[in-house]
């Protein structure tokens, strides 16, 4: 079954190549490449929880890098994991440095010209996380845009895109990573945190007494797997793969293993 399967996939790659231009590109770099070497090279970066994290002794565990590894074995090649810095992550994809973004990626426009995105896998927005003494202060999100508040992101990502679009108002420091950042709030140098719903809620769940989640998302935020551009033979067998995991039930399987237990809490850094 395996062997058949990788045969039907060479097959794909070898009928896109006859298509000529960049089609041919596209195949040779992609799936051409992965059959080839037994690797499917995929990018993220640990720390963004429930979705890539390391462990305390040093794997890495999470709902993409789940879906990234039974991808791997549908494909009948090996998982490669490529943790990479997020503001140099598209440069890495587009490079060659890997085969595939999946790593909570928010579909944007100003992404959309540099990379292919495959159909949304997830749906979610922005939230906030504030110190207790600024909830107490505050009716919702929307009065943090006041030149009062001191608001925090991470460098390159939609959390960072949405506080200068929602709260132009208010001060904004951004990080290098999302743990840099919401340390801030959690250690009261900052007043708040705008960053993914999941991330948040999990974080004020683990952080009960440090921050407080204002969990009404004011963002519509689809996520995708980010392949490089003219790549429309591994965006075929990417969204018919997706397709095929939530008719199947293996998607809603690991969709509770990583949002509706905690029980890998424990396990990681």
């Amino acid at each position: 079954m395996k062997l058949g399967f990788k045969k039907a996939l060479a097959g794909l790659a070898l009928a896109g190549s006859m298509l000529g231009g960049g089609f041919a590109n596209a195949a040779d770099s992609a799936i051409d490449n992965i059959l080839s070497t037994g690797e499917l090279k995929v990018c993220f970066e640990a720390g963004y929880i429930p979705f890539e994290m390391k462990t305390k002794d040093g794997r890495f565990i999470g709902f993409d890098i789940d879906i990234s590894k039974h991808m791997a074995r549908s494909m009948g090649v090996k998982f490669v994991p490529v943790n990479t810095a997020w503001d140099g992550i598209i440069p890495a994809l587009q490079t060659g440095k890997c085969d595939i973004i999946n790593g909570g990626m928010g579909i944007t426009p100003e992404r959309n010209l540099k990379v292919l995105f495959a159909d949304t896998y997830l749906e979610m927005g922005q939230t906030v996380l504030v110190t207790p003494e600024v909830a107490s202060k505050i009716k919702d999100y929307r009065d943090l845009n006041d030149p009062k508040f001191r608001l925090v992101s991470q460098i390159g990502t939609t959390g960072a895109i949405a506080a200068k679009k929602y709260f132009p108002n208010a001060q904004l420091d951004l990080f290098e990573t999302s743990a840099d950042s919401v340390l801030q709030v959690k250690n009261g140098k900052a007043d708040a945190f705008v960053y993914d719903l999941p991330y948040n809620a999990m974080y004020a769940a683990q952080n009960k007494e440090g921050v407080v989640h204002l969990d009404e998302a004011f963002t519509y935020e689809p996520l995708g797997w980010a392949i490089r551009q003219n790549d429309v033979n591994f965006l075929n067998f990417l969204n018919n793969y997706l397709v095929q995991i939530k008719k199947d039930g293996t998607y809603d399987r690991i969709y509770d293993k990583w949002f509706n237990s905690d029980a890998w809490v424990d396990s990681i850094q």
